[in-house]
């Protein structure tokens, strides 16, 4: 979601806001902004559209070495030049940008025009900037001003600001969105993710919520919601900057797609010494595993597909009862939990706000948690009992790829280490599993030499709106998975649905030349699949399957294209290659964007 950045030092800050911003595209926006202090004048420049606009705009010579910057994805107001942030209070005393929710926006913006306080804009972030300038005008402190209005605000934020009379500081604060600041030398950066400033430094501090910073050039302050000094320790950051950029590829979707064998080989080995499932990092033990009764799997979009393929493996390989829930939903049906019990929160970017709550209800009800995330330090991270990282490097396009990849391999050992502990199955098993999983590297990269014939495929898709896409067991919920990558980036209606349900209603939407694709991995279920397959054929539909080898179903269908043999709970991983490729050729055949899908947005931390 929306991009901050900030800087103060002694370049001229223009030139560092813009490119911080452009690194910060693929989380997603509508419009664009920057403010620059020199002195006490305040120069404020926005656009809405892409970033160009804003450039276009920004074209002449701005002076100052102290500013920020702002990509918006619309929340509150439509995405209008009047909304995109930076906003200003009325009276120019404040200046500021902001991500996330302000909850009770209404009641301030009455309480500020009881005061004399007008407004511009239709955002709730024109509220924050108002209510700051009213305890600003009445404290004369930004410190002081800051902890009062915090208290008032309920929501979520991170606040970056500049105050009139305070020419050479910004401050920033924070509640559960992201923020980070980064030390240089005699400069200090501000951004809501890492890419914005890794060219500048790696030394950074990650704030927690409810802290407030002072950043001066290359210094930095930190302070409680009270205004008491805080003492804080940064980290280094180890990813290279190459990860974020293209590396010759045309798009990150396509880069991050190839990068998948690397990032399952670096998560599998981050947790398999000598032969064995290591947890102790997470502080999992074998005796907790084995106390484990049942299983909440809480996860957003991809990561929920996640969550749904770990339910079938879970249940499979180590017979433990697993419900997977929605994020958005779980608070809101008053979960029912019992003793012996572990909720897994799946979110790539460990900030995700509906997988946090969940995590924070289900701590509420005394539930161990356990965080399976990419982002190391993040929120879902820091109050999880228990967390697996991924290792998935930085993930750039707003679709994931090689993040859904890495976290199904950490579900993989996950089932596995579960069943193993819980003596579901033998010594020899046990290691079978290992070795089966170790070698999905190599056969995901099997699968990306055959790329090209997929480019073929979707140019027959590419002028059409509607897919339908079948499976049973995991292949339902990789269908799940291959429908929302084909929708987020082609913009086509793709619907997944369960094999067995199409008979009960949705069959009656099939006619002549209808496309759709069965996911047929599993060799049990494939008889029914097939046969539901003919089914729709029957009806004139263009069938396409995503087959294991030596299953038989060039008979049956139009097109088809074959993974690698793997064992029955593991085929996840392969087939969903194929259907992430479709959507990135679909996609870019009818020249769009897909690196940066409209309206979406790469860590939502809103709810």
């Amino acid at each position: 979601m929306c991009g901050i950045v900030g800087f103060a030092g002694k370049r001229n800050a223009k030139d560092i806001l813009l490119q911080g911003l452009q690194r910060l595209e693929y989380r997603g926006y509508d419009s664009a902004g920057i403010a620059i202090q020199n002195g006490e004048q305040t120069t404020v420049i926005k656009a809405s559209g892409r970033l160009q606009s804003l450039m276009e705009k920004a074209k002449h010579e701005i002076q100052g070495t102290l500013g920020i910057g702002h990509t918006r994805w619309a929340t509150h107001g439509k995405p209008t030049e009047e909304n995109a942030h930076p906003h200003q209070s009325a009276d120019g005393s404040v200046t500021l940008v902001h991500n996330g929710i302000i909850e009770n926006e209404r009641e301030l913006r009455a309480f500020l025009m009881q005061n004399g306080f007008s407004f511009s804009s239709e955002t709730d972030t024109e509220a924050a900037a108002n209510l700051l300038a009213y305890h600003y005008q009445k404290t004369g402190s930004p410190l002081k001003a800051l902890t009062e209005a915090l208290h008032m605000i309920h929501g979520s934020y991170a606040l970056v600001i500049l105050f009139k009379g305070c020419p050479d500081v910004i401050f920033t604060a924070k509640k559960e969105s992201p923020l980070i600041i980064g030390m240089g030398a005699e400069e200090t950066f501000i951004a809501s993710d890492v890419p914005a400033i890794l060219p500048y430094t790696r030394r950074i501090y990650d704030m927690e919520s409810g802290e407030i910073a002072e950043v001066g050039r290359g210094s930095v302050h930190f302070y409680d919601k009270n205004g008491d000094h805080i003492e804080k320790t940064p980290t280094e950051i180890t990813w290279n900057i190459d990860s974020a950029e293209k590396d010759g590829f045309d798009h990150f979707m396509m880069k991050e797609i190839h990068e998948q064998p690397k990032a399952v080989r670096n998560t599998l080995y981050a947790y398999l010494k000598n032969g064995n499932i290591d947890f102790s990092k997470a502080n999992l033990t074998e005796s907790t595993l084995k106390s484990i009764q049942k299983l909440h799997i809480i996860g957003c979009g991809s990561a929920y597909h996640v969550g749904m393929t770990a339910g079938y493996v879970i249940e499979d390989i180590a017979r433990i009862p697993v419900r997977v829930e929605y994020a958005s939903e779980f608070r809101y049906r008053h979960p029912v939990f019992g003793e012996h019990e572990l909720a897994v929160m799946i979110s790539q970017s460990g900030e995700t706000a509906d997988s946090l709550s969940a995590l924070r209800e289900a701590k509420a009800h005394g539930v161990p948690t356990l965080a399976i995330v990419n982002v190391v330090g993040s929120s879902i991270a820091r109050e999880a009992d228990h967390v697996l990282y991924t290792h998935a490097g930085p993930e750039i396009a707003v679709a994931t790829t090689k993040a859904y990849s890495a976290q199904l391999a950490v579900c993989y050992l996950l089932a596995v280490a579960l069943g193993h502990a819980k003596g579901a199955f033998c010594d020899a098993k046990y290691q079978v599993f290992l070795d089966e999983i170790q070698k999905l590297p190599e056969k995901i990269e099997q699968i990306l030499e055959k790329k090209d014939s997929l480019r073929v495929l979707s140019a027959h898709l590419a002028s059409l709106e509607t897919l339908f896409l079948i499976g049973r067991g995991v292949d339902f919920s990789t269908a799940l998975e291959g429908a929302l990558k084909i929708k987020e980036i082609s913009y086509i209606h793709a619907e997944a649905y369960a094999a067995g349900e199409l008979k009960h209603g949705t069959i009656s939407l099939i006619e002549k030349e209808t496309p759709v694709l069965g996911v047929l991995t599993q060799k049990n279920l494939f008889p029914k699949t097939l046969s539901n397959m003919r089914e729709v054929k029957s009806r004139g539909a263009y069938l396409i399957g995503i087959a294991t080898e030596g299953f038989d179903v060039e008979n049956t269908v139009d097109e088809v294209f074959y993974i690698p043999e793997t064992l029955r709970p593991f085929a996840p991983s392969l087939s969903v290659i194929p259907l992430q490729l479709l959507g990135y050729y679909i996609g870019t055949m009818r020249g769009l964007d897909v690196d940066k899908p409209r309206n979406l947005a790469k860590s939502v931390t809103v709810e």
